[in-house]
């Protein structure tokens, strides 16, 4: 017996000696993970006659309460799967007005890009429906073929910003003709009277069906909105593009990095080079913009011309003037891979009546 008990406490200690550590080091990460991420309020300064903000914003399922027949909207109904409702999408509204002013500082933001909203009903209701309602933005938007019926769209200052020209950009698969996703919203604009810029509002296809399997077709959109790039450009050297959006690809990723050649290096681009933003924006495994699991993405991106980098005189910006807003009521805790994840509306099929999956990323500009 003594001999039986010496041998038990033997495995317990080796057992103790393997567990404890580990134990220790998720503890560890949980706390580190939380004292890593310092909010950031956005610049309070008012912005005035020298410069704006941009934003973007993925709301994550913006829709409104009626049953649409020709989209697979079904689950966003009253007697859907998850009891979506006028109080519920009204909650929504005023989550991602709340949001808006956030980004804005002391003045809402000049010029706002979104994605994943249905229709113009809830976009009409957003800026006349919620704290909004004063501020006077305008819409620019169309519904897309996407199957679910969800869209990209742009709200704007009109006294801060013209609109010149505005087209949406169709997308259609050589290699997969049935398939449909969401038109790219192109809008070239004179920003305080003073400047033109070139804006692209984007949504590239999830990784919904596998991330290899999907690659195809964020590439294609990535060459398409490539193409519309170097037009441009041809044109004008010096054209200031800003190109927005949730590309559900990371900066390094193929679509973004190759495709698209999105540069990460800021100091040496020629006249035709873009630059991802997002590379100074602190991005890493413990900060981004979505979360998969443990770790932290940037899907979410900022991505401007070379032009925008040179202080010209014209408006300009600087490598590290992106920002991705993770105020605290943005986020909670995450109970299954520690540290914080964004309070979604829904989690899994519970409404808990948070804000998106997604933190919104913000840009600002100036003279």
């Amino acid at each position: 017996m003594p001999f039986q008990k010496s041998l038990v406490y033997f495995y317990l200690s080796i057992l103790a000696g393997i567990l404890l550590p580990v134990t220790i080091l998720a503890q560890q990460g949980a706390g580190n993970a939380n004292k890593s991420r310092v909010y950031q309020q956005p610049d309070p300064a008012h912005r005035g006659e020298n410069g704006i903000r941009m934003m973007f914003y993925n709301t994550e399922n913006l829709f409104d309460i009626v049953n649409d027949s020709l989209t697979a909207d079904d689950e966003y109904t009253p007697t859907g799967m998850r009891g979506w409702s006028y109080n519920r999408m009204q909650r929504k509204i005023i989550n991602i007005s709340k949001v808006i002013l956030t980004v804005g500082g002391w003045e809402a933001p000049e010029i706002i890009g979104l994605c994943e909203v249905e229709n113009r009903y809830v976009l009409n209701n957003l800026v006349m429906g919620s704290p909004l309602k004063n501020i006077g933005y305008r819409i620019i938007h169309r519904d897309s073929p996407d199957p679910r019926g969800i869209d990209v769209a742009m709200l704007y200052r009109p006294e801060k910003f013209k609109p010149l020209t505005t087209g949406f950009i169709p997308i259609r698969f050589p290699f997969d003709t049935n398939a449909r996703t969401r038109d790219i919203l192109y809008v070239k604009g004179v920003v305080l009277k003073r400047d033109t810029v070139h804006i692209f509002v984007n949504h590239w296809p999830s990784r919904f069906g596998g991330y290899i399997a999907t690659i195809p077709k964020r590439n294609y959109v990535a060459s398409v909105l490539r193409q519309k790039v170097d037009s441009i450009i041809a044109a004008v050297p010096t054209a200031r593009i800003v190109i927005m959006g949730d590309l559900n690809d990371e900066p390094t990723d193929e679509s973004v990095a190759k495709v698209l050649n999105a540069k990460r290096d800021s100091v040496n681009l020629s006249n035709i080079d873009i630059y991802n933003m997002m590379t100074g924006a602190g991005c890493s495994w413990n900060r981004g913009t979505i979360k998969d699991r443990e770790l932290w993405i940037t899907i979410d991106q900022f991505i401007v011309s070379a032009a925008l980098l040179k202080n010209t005189g014209g408006l300009h910006t600087t490598p590290h003037s992106v920002h991705i807003l993770d105020a605290p009521f943005l986020l909670q805790p995450d109970d299954a891979w520690f540290g914080q994840k964004p309070f979604r509306t829904y989690y899994g099929a519970k409404y808990i009546g948070g804000f998106s999956d997604h933190l919104p990323v913000y840009l600002d500009l100036s003279f």
